[in-house]
């Protein structure tokens, strides 16, 4: 009997207790069975924050260069099928589902955990479909998670910080480490961290990697008006202002493009083509304005002290004059929400919180005493009984303070993949997105 892809991530949700479940030995044995292999380059990254990004340039210069791309990321925000992208395009359900039915056929009794389930039928999509070109995004730090299970051709760590404590350590080296651990011997190996941990470093020289760092073996100088000067080896580029908002997005393309220097032999790319794909790229919720009614509205779904820091850097860079910022906000219990709060608060006049769905959700008045941990006044801050209803809330604020005040105002939804993503859903019944 054939399944709905709604029915088979059903199904794959049940096969495993534990929904993260790290160790590549399964990985490696389904890989074997199902015959999983890749004649073109394979391009790995990993960061805390900044490998979407990277991913994104990465692919978008590559089919600016005219060459056929496979991209995986997660987590997705509103259909599963956002972590496998042919050609810039969300693979059809018909795709996926046959591939998850020939890794149930060959998994035989071995239980696989969701992540190297779907994993594997997203592979398969990938091996059948013969890019030039893949791009897989590492879901969680580097070492055991699922995609390096795959050797790569080239490897790239975006920025280090503190996230997923429980599994990856609670500082930036044993971090460092476990994301060093995508490195392969012998192949090129970015990383666009401006502060590299030493753990990071000292594995890739034992290892043997060619390891490039930024602003010593590539950078980007930006210029004033938004253009920047990319330079590897003998590459010089002028390039236009890239496609993602924020100033970080110049570390995240510099490595982006470091990759494909490195890998320029297979995959040729051109000044014009590097910049035609970096004023393209595009990527969901990262300090993105997704519309202006009834005022300038972003998204973005860091959710950890690095990417806040980011954050509250855009948003003070970006802001109009006497510009008033309301915050759409929520966030899971398991992450650092008082030094996020606290990071991003100069920047925010007013939060409208609300407690997340699941177990890591946690309730509004647990949100609440975490701000106010952070420094924030009850006067400041709004509860809500969901993202949807903090959304509706923020916008009357925002219409209220544009009608008495004639201020300039703009909403900020932050600090969850799903905060970001019910809002979104909110958007799309909108006809905002889709």
């Amino acid at each position: 009997m054939s399944r709905t892809l709604t029915e088979w991530l059903n199904y794959i949700e049940k096969l495993h207790a534990k929904p993260i479940d790290l160790g590549l030995e399964r990985m490696r044995e389904m890989i074997s069975r199902l015959g999983i292999r890749f004649e073109c380059p394979v391009i790995t990254v990993a960061g805390t924050n900044g490998k979407g990004s990277t991913c994104a340039f990465i692919e978008s210069v590559c089919r600016a260069a005219g060459l056929r791309t496979a991209m995986h990321t997660s987590p997705h925000l509103l259909r599963f099928n956002e972590r496998a992208l042919l050609d810039g395009r969300e693979v059809d359900d018909r795709l996926l589902t046959a591939a998850f039915a020939e890794v149930e056929a060959a998994r035989g009794g071995m239980t696989l955990s969701y992540f190297e389930y779907t994993g594997l039928g997203i592979l398969k999509v990938f091996q059948n479909a013969r890019p030039d070109v893949v791009i897989l995004e590492i879901g969680l730090g580097g070492r055991l998670d699922a995609m390096n299970a795959i050797d790569p051709d080239c490897s790239v760590v975006a920025a280090v910080g503190i996230d997923h404590t429980a599994f990856l350590g609670s500082t930036r080296e044993a971090i460092g480490l476990e994301k060093a651990h995508i490195f392969r011997q012998g192949r090129p190996a970015v990383c666009s961290d401006p502060e590299p941990p030493v753990t990071l470093v000292d594995h890739a020289h034992r290892i043997g990697a060619k390891l490039m760092l930024i602003n010593r073996d590539f950078r980007a100088a930006p210029q004033p008006d938004g253009s920047f000067d990319f330079t590897c080896g003998e590459v010089h580029w002028q390039l236009p202002r890239p496609g993602l908002a924020g100033s970080n997005q110049y570390r995240n393309v510099a490595g982006a493009l470091a990759a494909l220097v490195a890998l320029k032999e297979r995959l040729p790319v051109t000044e014009a083509a590097a910049a035609a794909g970096v004023a393209r790229a595009r990527i969901t919720a990262r300090f993105e304005c997704v519309t202006t009614d009834p005022c300038p509205t972003l998204i973005d779904v860091g959710h950890n002290p690095q990417a806040a820091a980011v954050l509250a850097e855009n948003l003070a860079h970006f802001a109009r004059p006497g510009e008033r910022t309301l915050a759409v906000f929520g966030m899971l219990t398991d992450k650092d929400r008082e030094a996020v709060v606290r990071l991003t608060a100069p920047a925010v006049d007013h939060w409208f919180y609300a407690g997340l769905p699941g177990p890591r959700g946690g309730s509004a008045e647990e949100l609440a005493e975490r701000m106010r941990a952070a420094g924030v006044p009850d006067k400041s801050m709004t509860a809500a009984s969901g993202v949807a209803e903090a959304l509706a809330a923020a916008r009357r604020e925002a219409l209220r303070l544009m009608r008495e005040e004639g201020a300039p105002v703009r909403i900020i939804v932050f600090g969850s993949f799903v905060t970001v993503g019910e809002a979104l859903e909110v958007l799309a019944a909108e006809g905002v997105r889709r």
